[in-house]
């Protein structure tokens, strides 16, 4: 019997371009689940082989304590992938987050990618109870306690990520990664064990480590928004409650970030306009994530820095040759720790 191929058979750019001439009606939606798996191989072949079957896209991690995973799937093929889904018992009725301000065009290739950890995190598991973790919360009493004068809320996402959107009042670490972010966030606190502390993310997943792990540390009164900012703006749309959240949710797609709320909370790294939009350097040895507003992307070419917009001209064979010489943003500066310096004329250089 002819072994099935277990990778996608067509390269991404002719699957994005099927994708957006497309006019089938698609959902992006997220999930993570904590559990013992024993075989990873084979249940990610298994995950791969059966949602290859049902055109689903997207960008998923499994590990010996779970999965998490981002995906793309037609609408008509919901019901069947829950079918699919659910038939594993640690998975049977989880939560999936629907994406709040999407088209289903966030992805174009299947990937599920085995991994130590779902969420790269740093930690020993082994040195604390991972199960005992924060209360979770709905959109109700999230709010409730933000308005509790002894509570104080941290916002366990990245610096590009805060940015663009946050809750008010909340405490955004200037970090790229959330490894990078915990023990940061422990030193800020330490005068704070005995308040609220209260933990939000995009979609949960982080919170549910970072609340173990800070419950351990000695936080006594440990809170998490239960499906991170995903379920809060569905729950408030739902509710009729007050949305606490300015701007934007930034995801990990192509879409690079959702509407919560319509006010634009940052500005563009470029002219200093407000704005709210990230794009990659258009110039792929750069690939920086920054912040550009449509009038710079048009004067730029969708480039950080006019270096990069120069760059991006010239012929391909000059390219590939200054490319083992030339140093751009991305190679000096990480997510989130870019920003171009208006004031001393470096987008001119």
């Amino acid at each position: 019997m002819k072994k099935k191929k277990l990778y996608n058979k067509v390269n991404k750019e002719e699957l994005k371009q099927k994708m957006l001439e497309s006019d089938e009606p698609r959902i992006t939606l997220s999930f993570y689940q904590y559990a013992k798996i024993e075989d990873v191989k084979a249940f990610r072949d298994q995950l791969f082989l059966e949602w290859s079957e049902l055109d689903v896209y997207g960008r998923t991690y499994v590990a010996s304590e779970g999965i998490n995973g981002q995906i793309s799937l037609p609408e008509k093929n919901i019901e069947a992938f829950k079918n699919q889904l659910y038939q594993f018992p640690f998975l049977n009725g989880i939560r999936l987050n629907i994406a709040i301000d999407d088209d289903g065009k966030s992805f174009y290739v299947l990937k599920i990618k085995i991994r130590k950890k779902i969420v790269a995190d740093g930690l020993n598991d082994e040195t604390f109870d991972v199960t005992n973790k924060g209360v979770h919360l709905d959109a109700e009493n999230f709010n409730k306690l933000l308005d509790d004068p002894n509570t104080v809320l941290v916002d366990m996402r990245n610096h590009y990520e805060s940015e663009v959107g946050h809750f008010e009042n909340a405490i955004t670490p200037d970090v790229e990664t959330f490894r990078e972010s915990l023990p940061i966030i422990e030193k800020m606190l330490e005068d704070a064990k005995g308040k609220n502390l209260v933990m939000y993310c995009t979609g949960g997943i982080r919170c549910e480590k970072a609340s173990a792990y800070y419950k351990h540390k000695g936080f006594q009164k440990v809170f998490q928004l239960e499906g991170g900012i995903i379920e809060y703006a569905r729950q408030v749309t739902a509710k009729g409650l007050e949305n606490k959240f300015k701007g934007k949710n930034f995801v990990f797609d192509d879409r690079l970030g959702e509407r919560i709320s319509e006010e634009i909370v940052s500005s563009c790294h470029q002219c200093g306009e407000p704005c709210d939009n990230h794009n990659n350097c258009a110039n792929d040895p750069c690939h920086i994530l920054f912040i550009q507003c449509d009038n710079c992307a048009i004067k730029y070419h969708k480039c950080c820095s006019q270096k990069c917009n120069d760059f991006i001209q010239l012929p391909e064979e000059e390219q590939i040759e200054l490319r083992k010489t030339e140093v751009f943003n991305g190679t000096k500066f990480g997510k989130g720790r870019y920003k171009a310096h208006r004031n001393d004329h470096s987008l001119e250089e």
